[in-house]
């Protein structure tokens, strides 16, 4: 027998499970900061690497390394999230990640942060809250 739930089967989760669906995803888009954290901290001990010596360093350089992970244990929230939520709600909340991986840079990397960056980052946010007072709408 297959794990997978046959695909004409709707599953309606209870609403607790929902609201620890959509809590997994925001805990995500700070887990995904932190991988990006750390592959750009393993990215700059590259020194000119080629496409090759690159995927080396993702196994030899543990930031890099430890980045990549972080990225797999998101995956495994993820699914475990959406199993329990709605695709339209939780997908859109990773969006949140663009937000704290430039707050990310801005602080950990002192890269500049400029007024078109700050809108784009408010129409992001502002994007992420209209879509999810839109959903869990009639049905």
């Amino acid at each position: 027998m297959s794990p997978a739930a046959p695909a004409s089967e709707v599953h309606v989760p209870d609403p607790a499970k929902r609201r620890l669906a959509i809590f997994i995803v925001l805990a995500c888009t700070l887990l995904v900061a932190m991988a990006q954290y750390l592959i750009k901290l393993g990215a700059n001990r590259l020194s000119h690497a080629g496409l090759v010596a690159t995927a080396i360093g993702i196994f030899t350089i543990p930031t890099l390394f430890a980045g990549y992970c972080l990225y797999g244990v998101f995956t495994v929230l993820f699914v475990y999230a959406l199993r329990h939520g709605e695709l339209s709600i939780l997908y859109p909340l990773i969006a949140l990640s663009y937000v704290w991986v430039t707050i990310t840079g801005v602080v950990a990397f002192h890269e500049v942060m400029n007024p078109l960056r700050v809108t784009g980052l408010v129409v992001i946010v502002v994007g992420v809250a209209v879509l999810g007072w839109g959903g869990g709408g009639a049905k």
